[in-house]
């Protein structure tokens, strides 16, 4: 009993020591993405108002789950707001983004800090690990940044970090990537060459008509194919009746010469017949007549007339 509690007990420290150290890896992969220190007009909380933000991307192709790390402006303090347990929201997954409000106010909810940033300030803001000491990501917001406007890297995850206005082709991006594609450069090429439209107009019109005459050279072919086909079978059919009335003929038309001569083909072969006995036996009948033809079995009888002596 002793050993298999032992096995048991090393069996789950294996476990155990094969998934922290993958979690652990897998968390080294969040960094911080984009913030919005002064938010008059982006994204809203579930309160429907307008926060501070910071948004974290998780640059693995694996979800991953960030409760129990930390999130802090101050350097001395790596522990300044602990990622709750149990919220089935805090598991990121692959390659996506999630948001948190830097507006003090923790008991709102899991994603609702317990500091808030400063405007007109340097921010710092630092991502640490579960353990409060390894620190896995960090940045520095510039004092600079205007009201709306946000300080977000050039791409998920990774590259430089820039101030960005929300104007066209420097979008703020909450909760989505970062580099957003507005374009085709094959359409837009296409735009400026065929201005009206007419050459748009003849492609669409050529592959409507192309798309009607095969689907016509497909209902051909298979009414073609079909009608062969039943062809086919009802010559199969025929030949078939054929075969079977030639069968039925020779079975049931055989002569009598043929089947006299396979007697006596058996006959001669086998030697074989019934032999009967030639003994007649003659005997005399006792009665002249015949009882199904007498009188006296009739059920009527006729009375006798008999005449008294006097």
């Amino acid at each position: 009993m002793m050993k298999k509690l032992v096995s048991t007990l090393a069996i789950v420290l294996m476990v155990l020591a094969a998934v922290v150290p993958a979690s652990a890896q897998g968390r080294k992969a969040v960094r911080i993405n984009e913030v919005m220190v002064v938010n008059d007009s982006s994204m809203v909380d579930e309160y429907g108002r307008h926060s501070a933000w910071i948004e974290l991307f998780n640059s693995n192709f694996a979800p991953v789950e960030i409760s129990s790390m930390f999130i802090t402006n101050d350097k001395n303090n790596p522990k300044k707001y602990p990622v709750p347990l149990g919220d089935v929201n805090t598991r990121i997954p692959k390659r996506q983004h999630i948001v948190f409000f830097a507006d003090g106010e923790p008991n709102l909810g899991t994603f609702h800090t317990s500091f808030v940033l400063e405007p007109n300030a340097d921010n710092w803001i630092g991502l640490y690990d579960a353990d409060g000491k390894t620190l896995i990501d960090e940045v520095v917001i510039p004092a600079s940044l205007a009201v709306g406007q946000s300080y977000a890297r050039s791409e998920d995850g990774a590259g430089e970090w820039a101030i960005r206005t929300g104007g066209n082709d420097d979008y703020i991006t909450p909760s989505s990537a970062n580099v957003i594609k507005d374009g085709n450069k094959k359409i837009q090429l296409f735009a400026e060459r065929d201005e009206n439209g007419f050459g748009m107009t003849i492609m669409a019109m050529c592959i409507v008509f192309s798309a009607l005459l095969l689907l016509c050279l497909c209902f051909y072919g298979i009414g073609k194919i079909s009608a062969a086909m039943s062809r086919m079978n009802k010559l199969r059919a025929h030949h078939g009746d054929d075969a079977k009335e030639v069968d039925k003929k020779s079975v049931t038309h055989d002569s009598g010469e043929e089947i006299a001569a396979i007697v006596m083909a058996l006959h001669e072969h086998l030697n074989t017949h019934d032999t009967e006995s030639a003994v007649l036996t003659i005997n005399k009948v006792k009665r002249a007549y015949s009882p199904w033809s007498s009188k006296i079995y009739g059920l009527r009888q006729v009375p006798e007339h008999r005449t008294s002596a006097k």
